[in-house]
């Protein structure tokens, strides 16, 4: 995904200077403040990245977390395996392998009942400043990401109309705790050509230009393992033979303890690949250290 030595050069500006095998060891976080794994592997909400860093450990430590994702909406089912590490609260990577089953919608659009789109996405954060829950309340975490996706449908993305396998997403992120109100806010701008996340290819016969789309989080703490809240995704529109709207969802998130969450949407994703009123439920699993 690019130069080992620059990505190592990055690194070496993020981290601490020192730090012992003890000190790696360590696990700090308040309680869901991790947030859950986005259906893209970046710690934050299910559906958009959070200024926050994956695993439960401190700028003192190194974290990691892994979740299983699974949504049936109207005509289509979701998969998504992720893994993502967090190094003293600064620096993230992650990875996703995410799989789409048409069902068979796949048969009435003539690429075969049942099947399967496939994509893995590697993705970079680095938390540029603040925090999410400490410092000054007006003050968030301020984090920038990429995330390399590709497809491994190659044949299917160029009938469809996508004009790349592969692309890149950019984004900058602000979110903030505010902990006398149990309230957590979190704001997102996103560079992408990615057609359904880049399920359905990159760019397309409309455009094939980078477009800037908001997206936006919010959640209430009920109690110390328990929230509530929804979010927002904008979408670009760039293939003729498919409209593409934008997501919304409505989640809870418990901690089942310290090292585990549970969480449970309901979505609303629009029209996907031809159909519309896709709308249904997402379970995810997290385990996080």
């Amino acid at each position: 995904m690019g130069n080992p030595a620059f990505l190592a050069g990055i690194a070496a500006l993020a981290l601490p200077a020192t730090a012992s095998a003890e000190s790696l060891r360590n696990g700090g976080k308040l309680v869901l403040t991790n947030g859950v794994s986005s259906v893209e592997g970046t710690s934050g909400g299910g559906l958009t990245p959070w200024a926050v860093i994956a695993g439960n450990a401190t700028r003192d430590g190194i974290g990691v977390q892994a979740s299983a994702t699974v949504a049936e909406v109207r005509d289509y089912d979701f998969r998504s395996l992720s893994i993502a590490i967090g190094a003293f609260d600064r620096l993230e990577i992650s990875y996703a392998r995410q799989i789409f089953d048409t069902n068979r919608i796949g048969g009435l659009l003539g690429i075969g009942e049942d099947f399967t789109f496939d994509q893995d996405v590697y993705g970079v954060k680095l938390k540029l400043a603040g925090d999410l829950v400490y410092g000054p309340a007006p003050m968030p975490a301020i984090a920038i990401g990429a995330q390399y996706k590709k497809n491994l449908d190659a044949p299917v993305v160029a009938a469809i109309g996508g004009q790349h396998r592969a692309g890149v997403d950019f984004y900058a992120t602000a979110s903030k705790l505010f902990l006398s109100h149990s309230v957590l806010a979190s704001a997102t701008l996103r560079a992408t050509k990615a057609n359904q996340l880049g399920i359905l290819g990159f760019g397309g016969d409309k455009s094939d230009s980078y477009d800037v789309h908001p997206e936006a989080s919010v959640a209430y703490q009920l109690s110390r393992r328990l929230a509530v809240g929804a979010e927002y995704r904008s979408k670009p529109d760039k293939l003729a033979i498919a409209r593409e709207n934008d997501w919304f969802d409505g989640f809870i998130a418990y901690a089942i303890g310290r090292n585990a969450t549970a969480t449970l949407a309901y979505a609303d994703l629009g029209s996907i690949a031809t159909r519309p009123k896709q709308r249904g439920v997402l379970f995810q699993l997290q385990a996080g250290f």
